[in-house]
């Protein structure tokens, strides 16, 4: 499309009305296929590691309210994103203190990368948090983390705070206490809901699950039992999707969260999906191939993130876990969701 004169005049007057022609920006705005900013990157978890040490002598967990590293994607610097929609970091408690309570509309995973023994305490009752665990906490619920053991411990942070943004949903509130008062017993909500059980008079949840921790014992369990069946999947080995047990989908409105066993010596097909998701290796080693160019060798503890509709393969140089998180549910939701599997 070629600028004439008497178009780029138009433009220049009705630009001062704040109005501007759709058929100049329309290949931009409705694309081919997703187009982002957002890169493949990975982080090694000693790097990490070692900046958080660093970071846990200068600042405090009740001066810093929340003791993070942010995971900024390199084509999203300076915005606090590791994908378009979500956050990452890595969080650090050491042992005696407590990351005070508040709340906000922002729905949070934890995801505990090192330690045992540290909690967190959700609208009054206490979980305790292990290596693997996955630990909730809803939109809105109070929420504090205290370290009572005596080791640091370290966890993956995932919320959907650009997603919030972006509608212009943020709302955040500061309690007038460090730690909650226990307000249930621990293990409550475990009880009522983690035994393929719930409460008769118990209405179906339509935001997230009322479990607070997914115990990673249990988890690798049921990962175990099902190798059994050798019922592996050409594009992701054997994987999993926590789920909510009032509903069955999704155990966060905004984020889907998912676990998945890759044998030893297992390749995986080429796969590409809309939801841009980040990974964190809980067991095992071996290599990730983001589109053409990227490789990303992982071990225990090692983060990376791979753009929308960018092809994945996965190579377990030995039995490996992955965890990963993306905006999965809000694509379903809206009917967005799209993926090709190649040719598995």
């Amino acid at each position: 499309m070629t600028d004439t004169p008497q178009r780029q005049a138009f433009y220049d007057r009705i630009d001062k009305e704040h109005l501007a022609p759709l058929w100049t920006s329309l290949g931009d705005l409705v694309t081919a296929e997703p187009r982002s900013a957002c890169q493949p990157f990975g982080w090694a978890f000693a790097d990490i590691r070692e900046a958080m040490v660093e970071a846990g002598g200068l600042i405090t967990a009740r001066e810093a309210e929340r003791r993070v590293l942010v995971l900024e994607n390199p084509g999203l610097r300076g915005e606090s994103r590791i994908t378009t929609s979500l956050f990452a970091g890595v969080q650090l408690v050491l042992p005696g203190e407590v990351a005070p309570a508040h709340r906000h509309s922002q729905t949070a995973l934890r995801f505990i990368l090192e330690g045992d023994g540290a909690h967190t305490t959700v609208n009054g009752e206490k979980t305790l948090m292990r290596r693997g665990d996955l630990v909730i906490t809803p939109s809105m619920a109070w929420h504090d983390h205290g370290n009572e053991s005596e080791k640091p411990m370290f966890w993956l942070d995932g919320l959907d705070i650009p997603l919030v943004q972006f509608l212009d949903a943020s709302f955040r509130e500061n309690a007038d206490f460090a730690a909650q008062p226990s307000a249930r017993p621990a293990g409550d909500s475990q009880a009522r809901y983690g035994a393929n059980l719930a409460p008769a008079n118990a209405g179906a949840s339509g935001g997230s699950s009322p479990l607070f921790n997914y115990p990673y014992d249990r988890t690798r369990e049921a990962l175990e039992r099902m190798r059994g069946a050798e019922a592996w999947d050409a594009c992701h080995g054997l994987k999993m999707r926590y789920v909510n047990p009032l509903t069955g989908g999704h155990a966060m409105a905004t984020m889907g969260a998912f676990i998945q066993l890759l044998p030893q010596g297992f390749a995986t097909a080429a796969y590409r999906s809309t939801d841009a998701t980040v990974f964190t290796c809980v067991e095992g080693r071996g290599r990730t191939r983001i589109g053409e160019d990227f490789v990303f060798d992982w071990a225990p503890r090692d983060i990376f993130v791979a753009p929308s509709w960018a092809h994945v393969r996965h190579e377990a140089s030995e039995d490996a876990v992955l965890f990963s998180y993306s905006d999965r549910p809000v694509q379903e939701a809206l009917h967005l969701f799209r993926e090709d599997r190649g040719n598995a």
